[in-house]
């Protein structure tokens, strides 16, 4: 088979790890990012193309012969690059704008799983200015009950409010209709609070057959014991044993499916990554959310884990060709730990130069997140968050212990990163 020239979309530490991933493809020839950062710089070749502007990314594509394009972030899909691409005649891993509304909106993926009756919470949805409709709803709400307040479009994750009683609710919408939430939040959901644990299931999907790569569980508030605010995820691990074999049978068959069947009814089959959010309790999973790509930072370790060559199964996917495909993974265990900057997922500083890293071996893995170069080549801080530190061993135990050793190397001012990484999967 003749080389794939890749253009990977994005500059996250999700890119970096699909860039690393991809380039070790023997398939894999020219491999791009747009715009890629430090890390991915060690394995691709990073390229300056405004990636909102559909055409310039087109032109770049057949330019250099580019042979397949992966889309890492949301945005760019909820904006259509698929379609535009597609249009064009170029391969594209990665859902059309409409199929993206599963992420794009809340509230259309609640239509979504309606249609087939995919478990998930109970919901009613609102424009954010009819204020009262959103206030006889909530007075109408048992008063000890927490109450999940969602913005309907994107936003960094960072839309959703676990609100612990009605006083609560009525700050953070306040909040919402005045801070930067606003356009995000112009439809609100409100849902039903789902108690349990969280896990995340990826399936690279062909738009009617899928493959499931392992369960890995994020930790996305920003501090310890899953306190205070949601980030866009402070660390990760696979495999989570919360996902028994049975959970994901049921994922497969009562989520996955259905919702693939309703795409493809719809006109729009799912082609790319579906990302299943999960809340579990007593053996039962609900949908707590879907993303219409990798999730960052659980990408950092299920990638790592999975034992076969990823081009080739983007390819399959773009390609219709996943039916009775089965995937293989490692033994191993991976944790990931974000390190921050202080202040993330509010306002922080960036600008502080990185040491430490001169001290990894090859087999250490650290994606970059939130990095630059100065005019020196001295390593900065360029983000919210700045770098993901991947641990591996044979038991989840030991791959924390590996993660936090390596976390211990690097520094940089007003380094931030949460201490309990994993400690739920020990304690399963």
């Amino acid at each position: 088979m003749e080389k794939c020239n890749l253009l990977i979309i994005g500059g996250g530490g999700r890119e970096h790890a699909l860039a690393w991933k991809l380039s070790q493809s023997p398939l894999a020839g020219k491999l791009f990012v747009a715009p890629g950062n430090p890390g991915s710089a060690s394995v691709a070749t990073n390229v300056d193309v405004d990636v909102a502007n559909h055409q310039e990314v087109i032109d770049f594509v057949k330019n250099k012969e580019i042979d397949l394009v992966v889309v890492g972030p949301e945005q760019p899909l909820v904006d259509g690059l698929t379609d535009s691409l597609l249009d064009a005649g170029i391969l594209v891993f990665g859902p059309d704008a409409y199929a993206s509304q599963l992420e794009g909106s809340k509230a259309f993926a609640k239509s979504i799983m309606a249609e087939k009756d995919v478990p998930t919470a109970n919901y009613a949805q609102f424009d954010l200015t009819d204020q009262d409709a959103i206030l006889d709803y909530l007075a109408n709400l048992p008063e000890e009950t927490p109450i999940v307040l969602k913005a309907d479009g994107l936003a960094g994750g960072k839309g959703v409010f676990v609100c612990q009683d009605k006083l609560e609710a009525r700050t953070r919408l306040d909040e919402m209709r005045s801070g930067g939430l606003k356009d995000a939040a112009s439809k609100l959901v409100i849902e039903e609070f789902l108690e349990g644990e969280e896990a995340s299931v990826f399936a690279l999907c062909d738009g009617e057959h899928f493959v499931t790569l392992t369960a890995a569980q994020d930790h996305k508030r920003i501090g310890e014991n899953d306190t205070g605010l949601n980030t866009g995820g402070m660390g990760a691990y696979t495999p989570a044993p919360l996902v028994t074999d049975n959970i994901m049978d049921d994922v497969k068959s009562e989520i996955i499916a259905p919702v693939l069947e309703t795409m493809r009814e719809h006109g729009h089959p799912y082609v790319g990554v579906l990302y299943v959010g999960l809340m579990i309790k007593d053996g039962n999973a609900r949908v707590v959310e879907f993303n219409c790509r990798f999730g960052d930072p659980e990408c950092q370790v299920i990638l790592p884990k999975l034992e076969e060559d990823l081009l080739e199964i983007l390819l399959s996917s773009v390609n219709g060709e996943l039916e009775n495909r089965e995937l293989q993974f490692t033994a191993d265990h991976y944790c990931t730990v974000v390190m921050a900057s202080g202040g993330y997922p509010e306002s922080y500083e960036k600008g502080f130069e990185i040491k430490g890293l001169d001290q990894f071996s090859d087999d250490q893995l650290v994606f970059h997140s939130g990095t630059k170069h100065d005019e020196q080549k001295v390593l900065l801080t360029d983000g919210g968050r700045v770098l993901n530190i991947v641990g591996k061993g044979p038991t989840l135990e030991k791959a924390i212990t590996n993660a936090y050793g390596s976390v211990e190397k690097i520094s940089f001012e007003n380094a931030y990163f949460r201490k309990d990484i994993g400690q739920k999967g020990l304690n399963s």
